[in-house]
Formats: C-alpha cells, sequence, structure tokens
C-alpha cells in the first residue's frame, strides 16, 4: 500500500479508501468487521462514511471497530441527508449541520471527524451560513477538515472564494463520482482540484456494479445494487453504458485482467484522484479490489480503456485555435 498526500494539508491517505456504505445493511456487523479489519491488513488507513448509510447504522458500525486504533485512521462523514422526520432534519443549514456533527460524533464513539463532507449543495442555504457553521465546528475540534462531496466545479470555486473572504477553513478536497462510463469530472471538476491543489476520492468506480461483468445488455431486478435500486438503475441504465460495459468486461477477461480489479486501477490512475473509494459486500469481494494495487496501470493501458467510453466534450467549445 501505498500512501499519498491529501491536498495541501500535510497528513497522508492510504491510495485506496474504504466505503462503509454496505455496513449495516448488505453487510451485518459481522461481515462489517471482518471487511474492516482486512483493510486495515491491507494498509488502508481511510475510512469513508455518511450519517445517512444505512440510518446511521454504518457510522454506529464503524465506530465499534476505530476503538482501538482511532489514532491511525483518517474518518470522514458526511451530513446534508434527511435524517430523522422533523422537516429541518437535513441540508446545510447552521442548525442542521451542527446537530449533524453532534449525532455522527456519538455513534462514531469519536471526539473528532477528520474530514466531514457536505453530502450535497444545498441551493436553499446560503453558503456563507453553511460555511461559517463548519468555522464553528473546526475552531471546536470537532472536525479536522472539510470537503464537498457531489459539487460541481464552479459551487466549489465559490465556496473557497467565499472561505478565503472571509479567513475560513476551505474545502480541503472533494468526492466526485467517476468511473469509465461517468467521466463527466474529467471535464471541469478534477482540472479544477488539480489547479486548487484539491484532495480527491472519487467514488462509484465500478459503475455501481455495471463493470464487474455481472450483467449482459439489461439490467433486470436481482440482489445485485443495479437491479435492486431504482436510482442505479437510472445512474447506469442508458443503453450505451451497458454496451460499453460488455465490451469492457471482455477487454479485461481476454487480456488476463478481472474487470473488478482493472476498473479501480484505471479510475485510480488519473493524476487528479488521491484515492478511489471501494466498497463490498464481503471479503471475497474485497479482494478484487485490493487487487487493483497490482496492475502496472500503463499509459497504453490507460488509453486504451479509455477508448472503449466516450470522452465528454470539453467545457468551453471555442478549442479550434489552440495549439498542442
Amino acid at each position: 500500500m501505498q500512501y499519498h498526500y491529501l491536498g495541501s494539508t500535510g497528513i497522508q491517505v492510504s491510495q485506496l479508501c474504504m466505503g462503509t456504505m454496505t455496513f449495516g445493511n448488505e453487510a451485518d456487523p459481522r461481515e462489517s468487521a471482518a471487511l474492516f479489519h482486512r483493510c486495515r491488513d491491507a494498509g488502508i488507513n481511510t475510512f469513508d462514511c455518511a450519517n445517512v448509510y444505512s440510518k446511521g447504522s454504518a457510522e454506529e458500525i464503524l465506530g465499534q471497530l476505530i476503538a482501538g486504533c482511532r489514532d491511525e485512521l483518517i474518518i470522514t462523514s458526511k451530513g446534508w441527508g434527511q435524517m430523522g422526520t422533523d422537516i429541518n432534519a437535513r441540508g446545510s443549514s447552521r442548525r442542521n449541520l451542527t446537530a449533524s456533527v453532534e449525532a455522527s460524533l456519538k455513534r462514531l464513539r469519536t471526539s473528532w471527524i477528520d474530514i466531514y463532507f457536505l453530502h450535497r449543495f444545498d441551493p436553499h442555504t446560503s453558503l456563507e451560513e453553511t460555511l461559517s457553521a463548519l468555522d464553528d465546528l473546526v475552531r471546536q475540534g470537532k472536525i479536522r477538515y472539510i470537503g464537498a462531496s457531489n459539487f460541481a466545479a464552479w459551487q466549489v470555486a465559490t465556496a473557497l472564494g467565499v472561505s478565503a473572504r472571509h479567513d475560513w477553513p476551505g474545502f480541503v478536497c472533494i468526492q466526485p463520482m467517476y468511473n469509465l462510463v461517468k467521466r463527466q469530472a474529467e471535464v471541469e471538476i478534477l482540472p479544477h482540484a488539480e489547479a486548487a491543489g484539491l484532495g480527491v476520492f472519487s467514488y462509484n468506480p465500478l459503475g455501481g456494479g455495471l463493470l464487474t461483468g455481472k450483467y449482459g445488455q439489461s439490467i433486470e431486478p436481482s440482489e445485485h445494487r443495479l437491479g435492486r435500486l431504482a436510482s442505479y438503475g437510472r445512474r447506469y441504465g442508458d443503453e450505451w453504458m451497458l454496451a460499453a460495459a460488455v465490451k469492457y468486461v471482455d477487454f479485461a477477461r481476454s487480456n488476463g485482467y478481472n474487470p473488478v480489479s482493472l476498473a479501480v486501477a484505471w479510475a485510480a490512475a488519473h493524476p487528479a484522484i488521491t484515492a478511489p473509494i471501494i466498497g463490498a459486500r464481503n471479503t471475497v469481494q474485497l479482494e478484487d479490489s485490493l487487487n487493483a494495487l497490482e496492475i502496472d496501470m500503463t499509459e497504453e493501458l490507460y488509453h486504451r480503456l479509455a477508448a472503449l467510453t466516450p470522452t465528454p466534450p470539453p467545457a468551453t467549445d471555442r478549442t479550434d485555435d489552440i495549439k498542442p
């Protein structure tokens, strides 16, 4: 396992980050513990969580598991999503973020969260209110750094400007979706992260399971995420994505690669990515993602894989007179 500096923070994170969305859901507490310990054995020191994962159970399980090694780990969580029935128990208001952090700290059984992400951009709350609340939480020592998940590049840039103007701590990292069939981040999000010196934890390197080889040309109801969750079916259900996934899996297997390992290795190879977030329901699945570390992702292999899916258009149409 190698370790990468997270932006300009000076802290080092493992080149793979373990996501805990399955904890308390597809993985019961016993299986979650097995996943956690296998990750620790592999050298992973960064675990990504959120208050909404398994309605808080993921944080509770993770909190039990980190008790004996908390100081060695980088633990993230997120706020924004609906927790409870109260109409105000969601969003990025000072009220909700303060309550959300306090609740996450209790579930995680820790006095601090290393990186606290805004899970979404909140169009109903001013950035001044949100970032001021996060500044207070940083000053109180309850969170160490802040990040943005699922933000557009302009939203991240605007937030960084607000933080700089008020001398508040700014985002140190972002968390975009990124894989072979979801490459929109290449247009502005990843270039902006590189330019601004932000760390990047990308998620869904397997396209919600699409790039694992479990599916053919259609998504049918099944035990797997794409067939079980309507949101994932909408996200990855376009015909061209299904066709591209078939081509990808054929390429991987015909060249001696496990499709899971290769997909994770491809996402990790982008120069802006600090660490892709992997996930698993059990340790058998986890091994395939960990084996991504063994793949020599050469420039030739990287571009051969990229050629299997459409390259997103550039951020501006005026490229005709730009010389290489």
